[in-house]
């Protein structure tokens, strides 16, 4: 395993977005995973839409691509990885959503590259690419 797909990499995949597509084509389909965490946000993401044909789509997409992706199991080094950085954000007066932080916590205790678009990343000093171009 070498990457932990963020959430926002996993809405681009479903939307199509065709750098993201790509780069996930030619990676080795065992060196990628998600957090239990990015599904939960999937779920509730979808659930959240109005009833519309995006909505189907999404949900259809949704239902293609998250079957294909390894589910990164959450143990005791990454609850502690998680304690350690929230407490280390904490004490210097920064925020981080909890279910960033959860993603960014898988990629410490497992040393894999977090893959997102989201800036709020780079202040846990932790390995991160940009698929999104």
């Amino acid at each position: 395993m070498r990457y932990v797909l963020d959430t926002n990499t996993v809405s681009a995949l479903m939307r199509g977005v065709t750098p993201v597509a790509a780069r996930l084509a030619k990676t080795p389909r065992a060196d990628v995973g998600i957090s239990q965490v990015t599904v939960a946000e999937i779920e509730f993401g979808l659930g959240y839409l109005p009833a519309s044909k995006r909505r189907r789509l999404l949900q259809e997409q949704w239902g293609a691509i998250g079957p294909e992706l390894i589910r990164l199991p959450w143990d005791d080094q990454v609850s502690r990885a998680f304690g350690e950085r929230k407490a280390r954000l904490e004490r210097a007066g920064h925020r981080m959503s909890d279910f960033d932080l959860a993603i960014a916590a898988h990629a410490i205790a497992l040393g894999l590259i977090v893959v997102t678009a989201d800036a709020a990343f780079a202040r846990l000093g932790i390995r991160r690419e940009n698929w999104m171009g």
